[in-house]
């Protein structure tokens, strides 16, 4: 293929809150590039990217899904446009982390009849964090109460400065039929197949437009000296020239254009297309970054270099396996090809390469650079690790880590059958492989999973049992308990059994006293004159230590004793260890019952990040569940940051109270604190 008719490359991440039309836009983009013969429903579970059984069953995006297509602009040149649909919900917000990893462009989607919301907000600080270029398109423009002005207003009182608008409807509501350009000063008038004419601008705008696109002129040359220079001396700048300028400040992350369109009439989404690759940056304009060590490296985007690829996301496919989301960094990737993991150090072959297009696969012979493709069978490959050349510089590579997400919601998973509980362990390999902000806790006896909600661990549940054939009974996790002793007590523990034959005989006095918090057991031994035989010691010990991991009065593992052993009896034919341990576990459970036992109950650090509107509203629901405020912080963007103490217990389900307490704008951490007496009236008899 020649110069001329390389398609360019474009990655498109749309990014925004749950309901603000992604879904819908990406249908319509793909019906007018000719991909699909009509737009799919979300209603009826008929759209290329929510194609998985649970998505259809609760008409929401739940994953990332990578949907390619071609387009030409009007200048005649070819794009390969490669949009990543992501998930507008919290409880999947690792999947907008993974496609800003990769992607040139987020294209913010913003409903005109909901306006900026939580999930909004949640988007734009991402993307912004990641150093990715934004661009925002205005959603649902012929709906009732759709106002595009107003969520201008929006944007800026949210967001600050940079939002250019680019277009104005013709229209609102059921009346939208057009858009006008504002850098072009021309009207685009629309028929019911989604194509458009051009024009003049209508009467009813033409004042506003006029307005505008000086408004929009001066906002764009303010950032070129050059251009400003110009202006000021009075020469107007054509449309493509402030195109071209304002291509340059997208990239840069000084410009915001703003766009609007329906997707259900389609009004507007070709022009959404075009400015797309006319606004948006190439992978070339914006170079990927890795890790030297320590050191950010940038990857040049050379077809012809060696490889390196970005395995940005794994998904687990009922009929192939495990499939495998790569960027092709650098060089041209080929079926055959024998790379190294530079994580893992595991030597993979690419068995054919192939892009997804939802559960479509598609299969090309070769991904130059930039490109976003899939690969099966890569075992070795986890999400957020380099694929390189096993002799070229990528070899001692690495990708930057993508931000943690810590698990705040869990349950515990008891297997319904031997079978389901013999393939448990792998299928949850598998499942966090997928989604690496779910997490697998068995640091007790129990098998705990954590994620970041309840819908998020519904659906990881219902594809555990659809994908990998492993159903689970659920529980809470029960709270970290523990009780030590009320006051110092001294009991005899002592075992007397004859049974014909050598029988069981031990005595063991000990002085049971609470010690010092996270002290665990202090063990003393002050025996004198050989009342036990040193040699069975040991044994007293762990008969100590196994009766407190049996559990005290209330039932919970007994911490942070003193049990000095000062004297008792034994017999020359009848002690044993076995003996003395059983004796030692009498005692102390003698001793825990004479003396009584306080329950300790863990505290937890929590820290929450609000908006300073519902700062008060947190803080005294953290003060309901009695925790204790420590620190409140104020962050750059005027957000809050409060830090408080708070009983375990009352966490059980806090991030989903968290979440309707302030509309989902809360971002929640939780660290394991330290355990403190629980209140009498609160321990359960």
């Amino acid at each position: 293929m020649d110069q001329a008719t390389t398609p360019r490359i474009r990655t498109v991440a749309l990014v925004g809150a749950s309901g603000a039309g992604k879904t819908t836009l990406t249908e319509a983009l793909l019906h007018r590039a000719g991909v699909i013969p009509r737009p799919g429903r979300v209603e009826d579970g008929s759209t290329v990217s929510d194609h998985e059984p649970e998505e259809i069953a609760r008409g929401i995006s739940l994953t990332l899904s990578s949907l390619p297509f071609t387009w030409t602009t009007p200048d005649g040149a070819l794009h390969d446009v490669t949009l990543l649909d992501t998930p507008g919900s919290a409880d999947f917000v690792g999947a907008v982390d993974a496609a800003l990893a990769v992607a040139d462009l987020a294209l913010v989607v913003v409903s005109a009849v909901d306006g900026v919301q939580p999930g909004t907000h949640v988007a734009w600080r991402l993307a912004e964090a990641a150093g990715v270029p934004r661009m925002v398109v205005v959603t649902k423009e012929d709906k009732a109460r759709a106002d595009f002005h107003h969520v201008l207003e929006d944007l800026r009182a949210a967001f600050g400065d940079g939002f250019v608008p680019v277009e104005l409807p013709l229209g609102e509501e059921q009346a939208f039929h057009g858009v006008a350009d504002v850098l072009a000063q021309e009207g685009l008038e629309y028929t019911p197949d989604g194509r458009h004419s051009t024009g003049p601008v209508p009467d009813d705008v033409a004042d506003e437009e006029h307005r505008l696109h000086d408004e929009v002129t001066e906002e764009i040359v303010s950032h070129d000296d050059d251009a400003l220079e110009r202006y000021l001396s009075g020469e107007e700048p054509s449309a493509d020239e402030l195109e071209r300028t304002l291509a340059h400040e997208v990239r840069d992350g000084e410009a915001f254009p703003v766009l609007v369109v329906s997707g259900v009439t389609q009004v507007g989404v070709d022009r959404l297309a075009d400015l797309l690759c006319e606004l948006g940056p190439a992978p070339s304009d914006r170079p990927a970054h890795v890790l030297a060590g320590d050191t950010p490296v940038e990857v040049q985007v050379d077809p012809v270099g060696p490889v390196l690829v970005h395995a940005f996301r794994t998904v687990a496919d009922p009929f192939v396996g495990q499939v495998t989301l790569l960027r092709v960094l650098s060089g041209t990737l080929r079926a055959g090809d024998r790379l190294v993991n530079t994580t893992t150090r595991t030597e993979e072959r690419v068995p054919g390469v192939f892009r997804l297009r939802g559960k479509e696969h598609l299969p090309v012979e070769e991904a130059q650079a930039g490109h976003v493709v899939a690969v099966a069978k890569l075992t070795g490959t986890p999400s957020g690790s380099l694929l390189a050349d096993r002799n070229g510089p990528g070899a001692a590579m690495s990708a930057p880590a993508v931000r943690p997400r810590q698990g705040v919601y869990g349950l515990v998973l008891e297997p319904v059958t031997q079978s389901d509980d013999d393939r448990l362990s792998a299928a949850l390999t598998r499942l966090v492989a997928e989604d690496p902000t779910l997490l697998v806790d068995r640091s007790s006896d129990r098998t705990v999973l954590r994620g970041l909600g309840d819908t998020h661990l519904a659906v990881a549940l219902e594809r555990l049992a659809r994908v990998f054939g492993v159903h689970v009974s659920t529980s809470p996790v029960p709270v970290a308990y523990r009780e030590t002793i009320r006051r110092p007590v001294e009991a005899e523990g002592k075992i007397k059994k004859q049974s014909g034959g050598h029988g069981q005989f031990a005595v063991a006095h000990l002085r049971v006293s609470p010690a010092p918090h996270g002290a665990g057991l202090e063990f003393v031994d002050s025996v004198v004159g050989g009342a036990i035989p040193r040699n069975y010691l040991p044994a007293v010990e762990r008969g100590v230590v196994e009766a407190m991991a049996h559990g005290g009065p209330h039932g919970y593992p007994v911490v942070d004793l003193r049990v000095e052993v000062y004297d008792g009896k034994a017999h020359s034919v009848d002690s044993s260890d076995m003996a003395f341990r059983t004796a030692a576990a009498n005692g102390l459970r003698d001793a825990l019952a004479a003396a009584g036992t306080v329950v300790l109950e863990p505290i937890d650090h929590v820290s929450v990040t609000v908006p300073p509107s519902v700062q008060g509203d947190v803080m005294g629901d953290l003060s309901g569940r009695r925790g204790r405020i420590t620190t409140t912080t104020t962050l750059d963007d005027g957000r809050v940051v409060i830090e408080a103490d708070v009983p375990q217990s009352e966490l059980t389900r806090y991030v989903l109270d968290l979440r309707s307490l302030t509309g989902g704008r809360a971002e929640l951490t939780v660290a394991p604190g330290t355990y403190e007496v629980c209140p009498d009236h609160l321990v359960t008899a």
